[in-house]
């Protein structure tokens, strides 16, 4: 499967937020750019859709950035793709036409697929997402040096 990058620095602005915006401190747009080696411009753009989406709110000042809106454990990754992209985990139409082979693939492969990945984003929460990353990072997460 194939996810633009819009998606991906998506789920990489937010988990970085979760991470890095732990007792609901703000993360700098700046900061996130830098350590995760993504665009400024590109970024705020993506933060913009994730702010209108109702995922993290903007707070102004010195100390300003961007915050979670609500807890991470309030937030599917199933609302989080479908802000970022509404076709990924679109519903597929039954194909009841008489193709052959291509609707029985469709209609029991892809259908299926389409399922399960409907059912996994919407049961799993950014919290337990961002939790997966912080254990990849194990070790090395506290030590995390630019």
């Amino acid at each position: 499967m194939r996810v633009s990058t819009r998606v991906e620095y998506g789920l990489i602005a937010l988990t970085d937020i979760v991470l890095y915006g732990e007792n609901g401190s703000a993360v700098s747009a700046p900061d996130i750019a830098q350590r995760e080696n993504i665009s400024h411009k590109y970024l705020e753009q993506i933060l913009l859709l994730l702010r209108q989406a109702g995922f993290i709110i903007a707070q102004k000042g010195i100390r300003g950035g961007y915050a979670l809106a609500k807890p991470a454990d309030k937030i599917s990754m199933r609302e989080v793709l479908n802000a970022l992209d509404n076709t990924i985990l679109a519903d597929m139409d039954d194909d009841n036409r008489n193709d052959g082979l291509r609707s029985i693939i469709k209609n029991c492969f892809w259908k299926e697929i389409n399922k399960n990945l409907n059912q996994y984003t919407g049961e799993m929460k950014l919290s337990d997402f961002a939790g997966q990353c912080r254990n990849r990072f194990a070790g090395g997460w506290d030590n995390y040096v630019i």
